[in-house]
Order: C-alpha cells, then structure tokens, then sequence
C-alpha cells in the first residue's frame, strides 16, 4: 500500500495500492467512533476531487474505527445554526459532494461493519455497492426522525431508490436499525461477509468485476410511482397520525409529503429534501429532542463512573414487576435466579419471561439459552452467587427489613442489595441493616421491557460508591440510570401522583374518561392519565393515593377502593378503567377530539408541573437536565417539549 501523504487529511488514512484501487478509511482524530462532522465532509470533498484527478481503478470508502463504520451527522454541530437557509446552503454542499462521488468514472464500494446509521448509512449508499459483516453488531438505519428531523444527504432518494418506496419510507417513518441480512433482503445492502478481513477482499473483488447496486424491481420499484405511490403517502399518514400529530412531530409527516410530490424527479426530491429538512432542523422539536439525545448520552455517562461486573442477578419476589425485572435481565444475558415462596408464585413469572424472549431474541437457540439462564430459586441458593440482589416484595417496611436481615448475611461483599420500592424511604429500610450504605433502590417502571428508566434511589446512609455500582448495573442491562434522592415517591411517581388524582377527581366530578385521556394525548402526552392507572394497576394508584396524594382524596380513595374490592385493578386483571383484551383498552381508536377544548389539558398538567417545579426545589435529582430526562423516560412527559423544566422554561420566556 503507498499512503497518499499529499492530500494533508487529518480524519481519513487514504492508500493505493498495487491494482490501483483507492482506499479511503474514515478515522475521525481524537474520538472513540466517526460522525460526519464539517472537517470530515470538508476532507472527504478532497478525496474525490483526488479519485477525479486519478481515475482510480477503483475507491473504497471504509472505517479505521474497530467498533463501527459511521454513526451519522456530528449532531453537535446542528446548534450551529438557526438560519434555514444556511443550513439548506451546507446540506447542498453535501449533496454534491456525494452526488460527484456517485458519478465517478471508477467502481466505488462502501464496506461496512458496526453502526452505520443516518448521514453514514447515506454516504454508503452513495457508492456503487454496499457490503456488509454479517455479525450481530452490524446495524444500519436512518434514525434522523427520531431527531426531528428526517435524511437530508440525499438518504431520501437513495433508500426509496433501493428499497422501494413502501420500504424505504417505513425504514425512514420509524428511524428503526436493520441487522446486515435485514437489510441485505431489503436492498439497502448488496453483498454480506461473514469475517472482518473479507471485507476488503470482497470489496476489491467487486471492483474488478465492476459490481453495481441492486435497485428495487417489480412491485417495489412500482410503490414509487403514481397512482400507488398517492394511495401509499395517504396509508402512511394515516398510520402515522395513530401514532403522533403532526403538530408535534413534523418531520414523518413533512418527508411523506416530500416523497409523494417529487420522487417522480430525482433532482427536484433532492432540492425539496434540503429545503426541507433545513426547516425542521432550525424548529423548537428538532431543538428540543435534540437535547433529548444530548440527556440519554449523559445518563449512560452515568454507568460508566464505575467498573462493576455483573454476571449473576438474584430477584426475590415473582410478582409482576419481579417476574419482568427478572426476564429482562436474562434477555441482556445474565444468569437469574427468581426466589419466591413456593414455585406456584414463580410459574407465571416463567410464562412471561418465555414470551418475552420469543419475541425479543426471536432464533430458538438463543430463546433456549434465556430459558436456561432463569432458575426458579424457592430455597434462595443464587443469592449467596449474586452479584446484584433485588427486591421486589409487596410495599410493606416490616417485611422488607426481615428479608433484608436473612439476605445480608448471606450476600457476597461486593454484592449490591437493592429494592424496588416504588414510594418507601430508603431510611426506613435500612434501620436494621449490619451496613446500611449497601441498601440502593433500583426502581424499575411497568412495563419492565419497555420503561427505560431505572431511578436509582440513594437513602441518607447511601454510599456512593454503591449508588455508582448501581448506575453501571443499569447501563449493562440497558436502561437509563437516574440518581434519585430518597424522599416519598422519590422523583417519578411524586410528580404522576397528583396528576393521577386529577385525573380521577374529574371522572368523579363527571368528565368521561376517554375525553380526559384524548386531552392528554392531545398534549402530548403518550397516553391519557386514566388508562395510565389500569397500566400501572389501581391497587398501585391506591398506594399513591395513600401516601403522596395532599388534601382530601377520600373520595378518590373510596372509589379505587371499590374496584380493588371487586377485582378490577387494570390491566393486569383484564378491567379496571377500561377492559382489556390482549393487552389493550376496549377502543379501537382513540377520538382525540374534546368538547371541552383545553380545559382539561390545562386542569391536569397544572399539578403535574407544579410537582416538577417542587421536586427541583427539593434537589430530587442533581438538576434540571436529569429532572427533565426523568419525567420523559419515566412518564412520557411530552418529548417535542425538551422535557417539563425546559417547557416551563420556554412558557416563562
């Protein structure tokens, strides 16, 4: 290989070698992963310009970084700009730079191993051909609508180009990550390597034989095309309005409109595409989920303060949330134990768990392995073998601290003792301990697989060096570590309890419980506070209403009461609020029209905010940022909003 020292780049290792093949490999100077920042784009335009002089026999466009190909934009470099039409400016500048890359005279190739995603996966694509390493860790996708935004290199030509219109659209609607043989049948890959090496071979291989990309045929190429295409943007819309509104999530419903008017034109897709995504990304949406992203990237500093290995997890209690929190530490690949009185108790637990990971780890052999990795434990043999032990017992301080006085003795040293409470005070618990500065709380949201939040609760006697295991144990089991100060309800549920009361003192005032729910999602809100209660489970509520709720909630007390009494605690019974059939609400469609307009938006995010605003007073958490990246992944706290301090903020402004 001869090094192209003359090109002066600083983030790409550019060779030719011996066939004259041309190989250019992103290695961004300083950072662990490569993102398409300005001076990166800036020396890739001198690559090509290189390639046009040369004539290569042909370019490979690869990564110097061991873990992944390209992550995307630098999404750091997006609050540079406020103007649209500066950044339409440098959005066009990339288009042809790529748009020269595309049309070079030599066969260009794009292998890739890793992340791939967003402005990566779109400069790939700008190559003649795509190949991929076919292992687990390969991930490609355009996630750029989960920034509000949607792709604006050209990915939205490009993918649609390769996929098909349908397929390509639904890749760009719901941001999601294909594994290489995923997107290998889709068209966005067209060839897979099963070893690191091959990469290389196979990349010269296909620049010999002058190997081109595959373009959809057939039925997919037709989904691009009138009268289809008209019928298919409509579908989409539709579909997606079930899910957001367009009030608050432009960008899926701007890039539908994009594609249904001008993928009949190649060069008119690609000037609406810039024209467009400038708009969106100089909004207060793309702005606030923005920093959103900004928040998820500190939580998971968090669990990374500590190095803390975890391979054996003990769960005691086989209840609802012990059950989950079991299964989803096993989906991540730990060894679990799960202790409860009798195997009566634990049996559904295992029912669960084999459901979750048919349909989480989906090949037989992996859902075997899961299965064989979750013990029923009655005798309570693994705690002695755990790393981490958690609690999740009925919400009862004596019976809490007995379970503590026969696990303690029995733990190893480094061991963490942790408990799911969802409102007790840590200094209660701990009062008997031998060493109360083990004890941490790791309060995990319902449902376990899809909340990604783990408030990690740090009593008074506390260390921190057991709060900071506890982070390190969330993040290796994927989920958001949140710090969280002991005080009742700690921070999640002190906000939804008063909200929660709202909600049901309307009911009882004579507000139908579909419009108080559509008013909330009309907000923004992922769901209304009364389907939340069956969610969560109306003996929970009750709870809440017993130990958060201020002022007189006899009333509401009374009526949760009566539907405890005759069984119906939500969702988990199959009625509460609602009936439940197949983990859903008997209605089909919610009508998120209301008679009452705002009224009760502004009736039930009043307290909600006002909690917020207390809860910051009190120093729950370390500071606003946290507090707002709490309520979103804890309660669904609108997320176009930047969270509840940033809205109150900008309400104030």
């Amino acid at each position: 290989m001869q090094q192209d020292s003359g090109l002066g780049l600083t983030h790409w290792k550019v060779t030719t070698d011996s066939q004259g093949i041309l190989w250019a490999a992103c290695d961004r100077e300083g950072e662990s992963t490569n993102a398409l920042s300005e001076p990166i784009l800036q020396e890739l335009e001198t690559i090509v310009s290189h390639a046009e002089k040369t004539n290569p026999k042909g370019l490979v466009i690869k990564s110097a970084k061991a873990g992944s190909f390209i992550l995307g934009a630098d999404i750091k470099e997006f609050d540079n700009y406020t103007d649209a039409s500066e950044v339409e400016k440098k959005i066009l500048e990339v288009h042809e730079i790529f748009s020269r890359l595309e049309n070079l005279k030599c066969t260009t190739v794009a292998t890739v191993h890793g992340f791939c995603l967003g402005g990566g996966l779109e400069l790939a694509m700008a190559c003649d051909y795509l190949i991929a390493m076919n292992v687990a860790e390969t991930r490609l996708g355009l996630p750029e609508v989960k920034l509000g935004i949607f792709p604006a290199f050209g990915g939205t030509v490009r993918v649609t180009e390769r996929a098909g219109g349908f397929e390509g659209m639904q890749l760009i609607l719901t941001g999601r990550m294909l594994r290489a043989t995923a997107a290998r049948k889709l068209g966005v890959v067209d060839e897979l390597v099963d070893e690191f090496g091959n990469l290389d071979w196979a990349a010269r291989r296909a620049i010999t034989q002058g190997r081109k990309k595959r373009l959809a045929k057939g039925k997919a190429a037709l989904t691009n095309r009138n009268p289809i295409r008209k019928g298919l943007a409509a579908v989409m819309r539709n579909k997606t309005a079930d899910k957001v509104s367009p009030d608050h999530y432009p960008a899926p419903f701007k890039v539908i409109d994009l594609w249904e008017e001008h993928r009949d034109n190649r060069q008119r897709m690609f000037k609406a595409e810039a024209a467009e995504a400038s708009q969106l990304m100089v909004g207060d949406v793309s702005k606030n989920l923005r920093r959103i992203f900004f928040l998820t990237e500190r939580m998971k500093g968090l669990g990374k303060a500590t190095d803390f290995n975890v391979k054996r997890v003990h769960v005691v209690g086989a209840g609802v949330m012990g059950g989950d929190i079991a299964a989803w530490c096993v989906v991540q690949g730990f060894e679990v134990t799960l202790q409860d009185r009798e195997l009566k108790y634990i049996e559904p637990a295992l029912k669960r768990a084999k459901a979750l990971f048919k349909k989480k780890l989906k090949q037989k052999p992996a859902i075997s392995a899961a299965i064989s990795r979750l013990k029923p434990d009655v005798e309570g043999d693994g705690v002695a073998r755990a790393d981490v032990v958690i609690e999740a017992i009925y919400e009862d301080v004596d019976a809490k601290r007995a379970l503590y006085a026969a696990l303690e003795p029995v733990m190893a040293e480094h061991a963490i003792l942790a408990t799911n409470t969802s409102a007790l005070p840590l200094e209660e618990l701990a009062k008997e301990l031998k060493d109360p500065k083990r004890l941490i709380g790791l309060h995990f949201f319902n449902p376990v697989a899809k909340m990604p939040l783990v408030e990690v609760i740090k009593g008074v006697d506390t260390g921190e060096d057991w709060v900071s295991k506890g982070c390190a144990f969330c993040s290796a089991i994927n989920r958001f570590p949140l710090p969280t100060k002991s005080s009742p309800g700690f921070l999640v549920n002190r906000v939804l309890a008063p909200y929660l009361m709202e909600a049901i003192t309307m009911l009882l005032e004579g507000y139908e419980k579909e419009a108080i729910d559509a008013s909330a999602i009309r907000f923004g809100m992922p769901m209304g506070p009364i389907e939340l209660a069956d969610v969560v489970g109306l003996d929970v509520c009750m709870k809440v209403a017993e130990t958060l709720a201020e002022g007189d909630v006899s009333a509401q007390r009374d009526l949760l009461q009566g539907m405890i009494d005759d069984n119906r605690l939500g969702k988990k019974t199959g009625e509460g609020f609602y009936r439940w059939e197949k983990g859903r609400a008997d209605r089909e469609k919610r009508n998120l029209d209301s008679p009452y307009g705002d009224e009760i938006a502004e009736r039930l995010m009043k307290p909600f905010l006002a909690e917020c605003k207390a809860a910051s007073r009190d120093g729950i958490v370390a500071d606003d940022d946290l507090l707002d990246a709490g309520i979103i992944f804890g309660t669904g706290f609108a997320p176009f909003t930047g969270g509840p301090m940033n809205y109150l903020a900008n309400q104030d402004a």
